[in-house]
């Protein structure tokens, strides 16, 4: 018996290497990771009740910024989410195998940001962003995916997917208001769609399906591509005619959120011709689990974010064929683990894994080891959370960065350290917690991985310098900002207040649960019908604290007309020049004024704090 499964296990890594992996199983690392799949390091939560079928089922993952092996933590509720992209490869395969049992369909979709998240997409050493861990992506059987911003703020970026990524789609890639500019080889420039600007197909059960791919009004995308709002995209011609014709079902995609956005531009388009035709949308980008239904023949959902998320739809659609009456649709948010995927494909932990699912996991790790993402900086003494703790506290990773991080790795080597000085960053700059135990490379990547450097202006009397942080953070410059984009400020927005609504839910969702039965986790309410009942695997609910969305370091012990640096991101330098201009009319100020305070970037800062303090 077990000379038959190493048989097996040695034909399936065969096959995938025979498939062009480039897969190195004899790494200590490898084999251990490999050799603990099976078990949950930490008892799961199984969901408590099966999925519900109809007659076209998707499966929907958003916002997975790179996190292919997933959460590999013990701190709650990281456990919940610790399945990798072979586990997900191996519940699709599963999942398409009770589709045909059950003779029905089944979509898988993506609603883009498969850039910038952690080491295995953001610690290439050279080359380009995420072009090797979008191979494995490429290895899942995706029937449609779009673009998200994350694609669009380097062109090296925009134009690997373009020439790499996307034609493994066969046109089911789509970027309905996203191009790019491109060169021949006599250096003329020509802007053509990214992807793909819709695409009509036809399914396994021979439903007919229009699909477009959408992004939101964004304006933060590189020079040589354009994005089009979708206000002035349904005024195209090209879309006039790929709305024209009657599909069975309309499967609309975008990295948009759902709510408080633009999917009711496309939705109202696509209704003032099909009143009747039912319509699907999947959007992303504000990492929430969310869903709408905009008629009572449609449904929109959103699914989350770095792999913690699954979501799932299911429309019945033949017994609402020739008639006006509402749709029954279902959706479900799923937690990214073994336990959830053994539980709806009825397989056991020794059953599970499929031969692809298997060598995309051996090779993530293989990639993981080539990137050195192990390497070691220092233990962490505790978790420092983005929201779960208050800030300024000891437990948030908003204070130990800018309090203790930022001032030691920007003294370093520095010959204005003996200056007094004010730091400003702003907080959604850091992108995820950092948990008690081992701090790797890899963590590094993870909870700030943007290359950004350190600017200052010099000689600011510190009484002047210390009411920029709350200039900054007034409401009316908030409303302001807010109102000039739609990016990572109000993904922030809308990621918290989400947060903030889960961990205000009174009852037995509260995190004050006692009982066995609940666990930390994600408690969505959301505004579609049975709105309680969406999460996958009950949970209590984890404590949620707001934070402003600028922060500074403790202000030096000096008088107030004490010439001090102010020093803030590199981006940062037009906000606050028009606030010391209003604060004092001795100077004009001018980005003339603004210096390099530092070679160091912000990516380098918590692992040069690790490697002095927690070892």
């Amino acid at each position: 018996m077990i000379l038959a499964a190493a048989t097996l296990l040695g034909l399936a890594l065969c096959g995938a290497a025979c498939a062009g992996d480039h897969l190195y199983a004899r790494d200590d690392h490898v084999q251990e990771y490999m050799g603990i799949r099976e078990q949950p390091r930490v008892p799961l939560r199984p969901p408590h009740r099966p999925l519900i079928w109809g007659d076209l089922n998707i499966i929907h993952t958003t916002d997975t910024h790179g996190w292919l092996l997933g959460h590999q933590k013990l701190s709650w509720a990281e456990p919940y989410y610790s399945g990798d992209l072979g586990d997900f490869s191996s519940f699709v395969t599963h999942m398409k195998r009770i589709a045909i049992e059950k003779d029905v369909d089944l979509l898988l979709i993506d609603s883009g940001d498969l850039h910038d998240g952690t080491g295995l997409s953001d610690g290439y050493h050279g080359g380009v962003d995420a072009h090797e861990s979008n191979k494995f992506v490429g290895r899942l059987p995706y029937d449609l995916m779009t673009i998200g911003n994350h694609e669009l703020y380097v062109y090296a970026d925009t134009y690997d997917m373009y020439t790499n990524f996307i034609p493994h789609l066969g046109g089911r890639y789509l970027t309905s208001n996203v191009n790019i500019t491109i060169f021949d080889s006599d250096g003329k420039s020509e802007s053509v769609p990214v992807g793909n600007r819709y695409a009509k197909f036809t399914t396994r059960k021979g439903r007919r399906i229009t699909s477009l791919g959408v992004i939101f009004n964004f304006t933060g995308n590189v020079a040589n591509t354009t994005v089009q709002t979708v206000h002035d995209m349904v005024n195209e011609q090209w879309f006039v005619e790929a709305i024209a014709e009657e599909p069975d079902a309309f499967v609309l995609i975008g990295h948009m959120p759902v709510s408080y956005d633009s999917w009711p531009t496309v939705f109202n388009a696509v209704r003032a011709v099909h009143p009747l035709t039912p319509i699907l949308i999947f959007g992303g980008h504000t990492h929430i689990r969310d869903c709408q239904q905009y008629d009572g023949r449609s449904m929109g959902i959103e699914s989350g974010r770095y792999m913690e998320t699954i979501g799932w739809m299911s429309a019945d659609l033949d017994a609402a064929k020739g008639k006006h009456d509402n749709i029954t649709f279902t959706r479900r948010y799923l937690d990214q683990n073994r336990v959830t995927y053994e539980y709806h494909t009825h397989t056991s932990k020794y059953a599970f894994d499929t031969i692809n699912g298997r060598s995309i996991t051996y090779g993530l790790q293989e990639l993981a080891a080539r990137y050195d993402l192990s390497y070691l900086y220092g233990t962490a003494p505790q978790d420092y959370t983005l929201s779960q703790n208050p800030y300024p506290s000891n437990g948030s990773l908003l204070s130990l960065f800018i309090d203790h991080a930022v001032p030691y790795a920007l003294a370093i080597n520095n010959t204005r350290d003996s200056i007094p000085n004010i730091i400003i960053i702003n907080s959604w700059a850091l992108r995820s917690d950092l948990f008690k135990g081992s701090f790797t490379r890899n963590d590094q990547l993870t909870v700030m991985q943007y290359k950004d450097t350190f600017l200052y202006i010099a000689n600011v009397a510190s009484g002047i310098a210390s009411q920029i942080l709350p200039a900054l953070n007034n409401p009316p410059a908030m409303k302001q900002k807010r109102d000039e984009t739609e990016d990572e400020l109000s993904r922030k927005t809308r990621d918290g207040a989400w947060l903030e609504e889960i961990d205000d839910r009174p009852g037995v969702d509260r995190r004050e649960a006692t009982s066995d039965k609940w666990t930390f986790g994600y408690v969505t309410k959301d505004s579609c019908p049975n709105a309680g009942h969406a999460d996958d695997t009950l949970h209590t609910a984890l404590p949620y604290y707001p934070a402003p969305y600028y922060i500074g370091s403790n202000p030096p012990n000096v008088t107030a007309d004490t010439p001090v640096d102010v020093v803030f991101l590199n981006y940062l330098g037009e906000e606050i020049i028009p606030i010391l201009n209003r604060l004092q009319k001795n100077k004009k100020y001018t980005m003339d004024d603004v210096s390099l305070y530092s070679p160091m970037l912000t990516s380098d800062v918590l692992g040069l704090y690790a490697q002095a303090k927690w070892n």
